[in-house]
């Protein structure tokens, strides 16, 4: 029986970038997504939709369990919204919040499933919930959110099988900010970190076969 590494929004990005690093480890990847990849490759499998969308995720974990040992959980979906505080609506708060919502739903259900045991879960976060920006105010609250929830996980399954690592990175070059140019321009998301090089620091850490575990990791740009 192969283990299984579950991404959610694997097809683009930071998390397309951890897929294809995966797939290099013998690992069943799994994406949940709302999107499509371009991945083509054997022990790669997609479920389409929204990790927000609660019978979604139960659905989808159910079906990847009956595929092998789930091993990895790695939280990294999500959308943002840059605006000035005045300028967020319900539609913006919605948007920045399915990222929790995600996280907490393939957490738990993964949890249950793998009755509390043998279970990496990995939550990507962001710089933003590490600090305040002018501009994030509603991403950041969720990202500490984020944060909060990641700590709480810690807590709970301190001297268990079960492991949670918090990741932290800063600015990546992708299409992440395609929707945000006036805050953040080409030019400089073209200064901003390679998501290969960020993905391979994330997995060299979490598929280490050393006896220790790694509680965050911060990567920062130079």
């Amino acid at each position: 029986m192969k283990d299984i590494i579950i991404v959610t929004g694997g097809s683009n990005g930071l998390g397309k970038a951890i897929v294809e690093y995966s797939l290099y480890k013998d690992l069943v990847v799994c994406n949940l997504d709302k999107e499509k990849s371009t991945i083509n490759n054997t022990n790669y499998k997609e479920f389409i939709g929204d990790v927000s969308d609660e019978q979604f995720v139960k659905q989808s974990i159910k079906e990847i369990s009956e595929l092998g040992n789930i091993k990895y959980l790695i939280n990294n979906a999500g959308e943002p919204s840059f605006k000035l505080p005045a300028d967020y609506n319900k539609e913006d708060i919605e948007k920045c919040f399915k990222g929790l919502q995600g996280m907490i739903l393939c957490s738990a259900n993964t949890l249950k499933i793998k009755n509390e045991q043998d279970l990496k879960i990995v939550n990507i976060m962001s710089s933003a919930a590490l600090r305040g920006n002018k501009q994030e105010s509603v991403y950041c609250a969720t990202k500490w959110g984020e944060k909060g929830y990641t700590e709480s996980l810690k807590v709970a399954y301190k001297g268990t099988s079960v492991k949670v690592i918090g990741v932290y990175p800063g600015g990546i070059n992708t299409e992440f900010y395609k929707n945000s140019r006036d805050y953040v321009t080409e030019e400089k998301q073209s200064t901003f970190m390679n998501p290969n090089e960020v993905a391979k620091i994330i997995c060299d850490n979490i598929f280490s076969d050393l006896n220790l575990n790694v509680a965050d990791i911060i990567i920062e740009r130079n």
